[in-house]
């Protein structure tokens, strides 16, 4: 016991180291060496690669890109407009116009009749999102021609009357009509016929490179045009493309404003809509040496496109209320309000005609609707941007965060960088989020993000993977004389092999068995050696079952301590819990013992354990040289708990506990033992000790004796010895439902008859002052 006490009270408090050594080694680590390690060198070469790639922009970074600018378009879609601002309206050849007029196409003296019917009610122009390439199959001759039974003379008299594509053709002669064109994947220029009205112009309006240049060359092209008859062709007011450019995954996001072929340009249909609906001659294309800037169609009327002059419309959702039959317009019962004063276009939602596309907005909308959404994004002015700036700004993102994460994870670790690419990553996006719904500037942040994530996970699996191997370095080098919970700190982190400690709030434990001496005597060495790890295994297995650190062995003595270097919120509650199973395996340690004495032909004394346990501020960490040191604990506390320990045969009980474990435990089963002033300490200090776990603190027999017992303590230090002999007999009556108290109460009778005899004076304050360690 003494060599235990000395122990637990040598060193006193530990000095503060100087920081002078540590702030060297902080220096030698930011050496260029070290700090372009390996795992940095990755980093940034992974980080070159993934700017070049974006360089490059293969299709599936471009693939990336353009989905996630559609997820805005879905999350946020333009604002359908509402009815007094709509001037398209799409006349739709749908299933119920075909059901009742039969297959497409119709004869062109019925769609004659459609025109003039748009023209009475007050449209402002009629726009046909088809091309009529040849001749209608329904003209009179053509229709002589199939009836070989006819005579000669009722064939004659059919093949003179006016042809479908005349009756046509006069009343678009009397109306606003604009016809479709077609591209084609093969040229079919048919060189006898009139060339296509110009209706565009372009000027250069580069202010650094003052020769214009021919940037044409850009805009998409197809090598052929299918054209319409010469008849309707001639008396259309204006002509207009119609096809669109669909993205590799089928999804019409940007649509072009001007077409080539060969050496012609058309403007699109949507653009020579909105041409003829404000009468201008011709629509501006503004060019420089980047390519084509912008396509205005009047003062206040301006498409901004990309450098091929296409443009990204800002979708809305589906829109069926622009929608009119083609069956009622022909019929007169379409409204004239969706008529008068509008754009109308004639296309077909027809499943059978095959002109359904894809919008970023809806999987199915009719490909007339994009024409009609091109005009209203125009006349809202709301057009997806994305300036040529864009890509730089996206890569100064993309190599800032990126060579964040390759300098700070490295230095600072993954969690605290974690929390830094969070908030990257939510200063990007949001800001992505913002020029989008407030400035419809596309700014993509997700390759940027991507990437730093990437090297966010680069980063951390070369530090982990370098750790790893210090971990195993560390488990092979300390794993024979260290605690497993000790092992396993200093893996996670080598740095703390060094000299250095902390204050922190632990429970302390010291056990020792009483009656080993004698019990030693029987052995030699080896048997000695062999007997002393019968006991400390089982028992050391329970301290750390419940999270205790075992600070070191002093002969049949251990000292073991909790919430170090693991947190452990309920330290104290966990110390008593293994105090109570280790007394509680001395029975069975006991039977062991006694069964090998047996056979050996010896006589064996059953051990018993004595337990001390105090709580408290204490010094723990690693202590000794630079050559050799132990994970252990200082501090009057750690004293405190060992002087605990001696008092336990003092007072007769397995356990002693100090005021400072109790105040913790407020639902264990506690008595108070004495108002105590151990040997070395000036101060009186309360002590307890536990008969049990949490369900004894809720059972009746100990509340019964709680109250006797706190009694008993009252009267006694108030000098009333016979009331307190009183107390004291009903308490041991009512202790006989647990175990090791009758001892104890027996001291408390010896120290009555002692006062009976020679009373201790009238200040006596209650304190019992201990004559040992």
């Amino acid at each position: 016991m003494d060599a235990r006490s000395d122990a637990a009270e040598a060193g006193g408090k530990p000095k503060a180291r100087r920081g002078g050594d540590r702030q060297a080694e902080e220096a030698r680590r930011w050496r260029w060496p070290r700090f372009l390690g390996i795992d940095r060198l990755i980093g940034l070469a992974l980080l070159s690669a993934f700017v070049a790639l974006r360089l490059w922009d293969p299709y599936p970074v471009e693939f990336f890109r353009l989905k996630t600018f559609d997820v805005y378009q879905k999350l946020q879609p333009r604002d359908i407009p509402p009815p007094e601002q709509k001037l398209v309206t799409v006349i739709d050849i749908d299933e119920a116009s075909l059901a009742e007029l039969g297959q497409w196409p119709w004869d062109r003296a019925t769609i004659a009749q459609m025109i003039a019917n748009l023209a009475n009610m007050g449209a402002l122009l009629t726009a046909f999102d088809m091309v009529f390439a040849e001749p209608d199959r329904m003209n009179p001759d053509s229709v002589a021609r199939t009836l070989p039974t006819l005579d000669e003379e009722t064939r004659a008299k059919i093949a003179e009357q006016p042809s479908n594509d005349r009756i046509m053709a006069d009343v678009m002669e009397q109306t606003r009509v604009i016809v479709g064109y077609a591209g084609y994947d093969r040229n079919l220029t048919d060189e006898a016929r009139d060339p296509i009205h110009k209706s565009w112009a372009s000027r250069w309006v580069d202010p650094i490179v003052r020769e214009p240049q021919d940037m044409t060359w850009l805009l998409p092209a197809y090598p052929g045009l299918v054209r319409n008859i010469a008849v309707l062709e001639k008396t259309a007011i204006g002509h207009g493309v119609f096809s669109l450019t669909d993205e590799r995954d089928n999804v019409v996001r940007r649509v072009p404003t001007i077409y080539r072929f060969g050496d012609n340009l058309m403007n699109s249909l949507s653009v020579e809509m909105m041409r003829v609906a404000v009468n201008r001659p011709t629509v501006m294309m503004f060019v420089d040496s980047g390519g084509i800037k912008e396509v205005r169609i009047a003062p206040g009327l301006t498409l901004p496109t990309d450098p091929r002059g296409m443009v990204w419309p800002y979708y809305s959702r589906h829109d069926s209320a622009k929608y009119v039959s083609a069956r009622d317009v022909l019929a007169g019962t379409v409204d004239p309000a969706m008529i008068r004063g509008k754009m109308c276009i004639v296309g077909t939602s027809a499943v059978g005609l095959k002109d359904i596309r894809e919008i970023p907005t809806e999987r199915q909308v009719p490909g007339v609707e994009v024409h009609a959404q091109i005009i209203e994004s125009a006349l809202l002015q709301q057009f997806l941007q994305r300036p040529s700036m864009m890509l730089s700004v996206e890569l100064s993102v993309l190599i800032a965060g990126g060579l964040v994460m390759v300098v700070l994870v490295p230095i600072v670790g993954a969690r605290w960088t974690l929390g830094l690419f969070v908030l990257i990553a939510g200063g990007a996006a949001a800001a992505s989020w913002y020029l989008f719904s407030e400035h419809l500037i596309l700014f993509d942040a997700a390759y940027g993000l991507v990437v730093v994530l990437l090297l966010y996970t680069a980063q951390t699996y070369l530090g982990y993977a370098r750790e790893e191997a210090q971990r195993r370095q560390v488990r092979a080098a300390f794993s024979h004389y260290l605690s497993p919970d000790m092992v396993a700190r200093l893996a996670e982190n080598p740095d703390q092999l060094k000299l250095g400690g902390e204050t922190r709030d632990l429970t302390v434990m010291f056990s020792d068995i009483r009656g080993f001496t004698s019990l030693s005597e029987k052995f030699d060495a080896q048997g000695l050696t062999i007997l002393i790890n019968k006991l400390l295994t089982p028992l050391t297995n329970i301290v750390l079952k419940h999270r205790g650190t075992v600070d070191k062995y002093m002969g049949d003595c251990i000292m073991a301590f909790w919430n170090a270097p693991l947190d452990d919120p309920d330290h104290a509650k966990n110390c008593i819990k293994a105090a109570l199973e280790m007394n509680g395996s001395m029975n069975a340690i006991n039977q062991k013992l006694r069964a090998e004495a047996t056979e050996e032909g010896r006589t064996h004394d059953d051990l018993k354990m004595g337990i001390g346990i105090n709580t408290g501020d204490i010094v723990v960490g690693n202590m000794g040289s630079d050559l050799r040191f132990d994970y252990s604990c200082l501090g009057d506390n750690v004293n405190l708990g060992s002087r605990l320990e001696g008092q336990s045969k003092t007072y007769r009980v397995d356990i002693v506990i100090g005021e400072n474990t109790a105040a913790k435990v407020p639902d264990m089963p506690l008595l108070e033992l004495d108002l105590i002033r151990v040997k070395g300490k000036a101060a009186a200090v309360r002590v307890f000790t536990c008969v049990g776990d949490e369900a004894a603190a809720q059972g009746d027999a100990f509340r019964s004796l709680k109250g006797s017992h706190e009694a008993m303590l009252g009267t006694y230090r108030s000098q009333d010895w016979a009331a307190a002999r009183a107390h004291l007999a009903d308490c041991q009556e009512k202790a006989r439902d647990f175990d090791g108290l009758s001892d104890f109460y027996g001291l408390y009778e010896e120290r009555l008859d002692q006062y009976d005899e020679a009373p201790p004076p009238a200040d006596w304050d209650g304190v019992f002052v201990a004559a040992s360690k």
